[in-house]
């Protein structure tokens, strides 16, 4: 009887090498292949050139931390829980990523791939600014006629501006990456105002959608390279956690304060 075959194209070993996307680990790939780069080689299955990596290392850097956020707090709560388990501590931070906060990389870079897979089946593909703004314009229209938001803009802290976005932009427009995901949600913030009646800051999750659409990294796993930075980001918090822990105080805050009152 034939045995199952299980193709890939990423990692097998045998006695004596360890074979990753055709190179061998010890020899071609380790202190010679930055971690950033072997991230975008595995889920691309092709080498990036090193303007890619740049701009991918840009937004790791982006969302790695953002101070005491509920993912950080989550991971300090349950390091100080179970402190025997730190990828406990790591998970728990991880599953808050969401519509909130880190989900909406993936949000926003979708949702302007919607936008212009629109345009494009209507044979309306942009190409100037001008172009980006009309396209833009109709989408805000649309999504406000739906009572929805529109991913990537707006931040509950920015107000004036989220300081991610105009760096992630130009760094992406030095190395040649800055598509059409970009443009447009450049075109978002210019034209919102027009039918919002307000102006909100393109907020730097959002820009990490748009640029890392423009890469060509699928769309579905956005949301897994925001996971990625995070998990950096509570590694540290789980460091200074160690060093200068809080957590317990926030617990004993929580619970010496509650309110109790009895069901109605």
């Amino acid at each position: 009887m034939r045995q199952p075959q299980y193709p890939t194209s990423l990692g097998a070993s045998d006695a004596d090498t360890i074979t990753l996307l055709g190179q061998n680990l010890a020899t071609d790939i380790m202190g010679k292949v930055g971690f950033g780069e072997l991230t975008m080689w595995m889920v691309m299955q092709k080498r990036p050139t090193p303007s890619q990596v740049r701009v991918f290392e840009a937004v790791l850097a982006a969302l790695a931390d953002h101070g005491f956020t509920p993912t950080a707090i989550a991971a300090r709560i349950t390091y100080l829980s179970a402190p025997d388990s730190v990828q406990g501590a790591l998970a728990s931070g991880l599953l808050g990523g969401g519509s909130r906060f880190l989900g909406v990389t993936e949000d926003c870079g979708q949702f302007l791939n919607q936008v212009l897979t629109n345009a494009k089946a209507n044979g309306k593909t942009p190409e100037t600014d001008a172009e980006f703004d009309a396209l833009a314009l109709a989408a805000v229209r649309e999504a406000k006629q739906a009572r929805k938001f529109v991913p990537g803009l707006g931040h509950p802290v920015h107000k004036n501006g989220d300081p991610r976005t105009p760096v992630l932009i130009g760094i992406a427009e030095e190395e040649g990456t800055r598509g059409p995901h970009t443009r447009l949600f450049e075109a978002i913030g210019r034209v919102h105002p027009q039918v919002l009646g307000r102006t909100l800051p393109l907020n730097g999750a959002g820009v990490c959608g748009a640029v890392l659409a423009d890469l060509g990294l699928p769309l579905s796993l956005l949301r897994g390279f925001a996971l990625l930075a995070r998990c950096a980001g509570l590694l540290g918090q789980l460091a200074e956690e160690e060093r200068n822990p809080i957590a317990n105080d926030i617990y004993m805050s929580v619970d010496r304060n509650a309110d109790y009152h009895n069901p109605e």
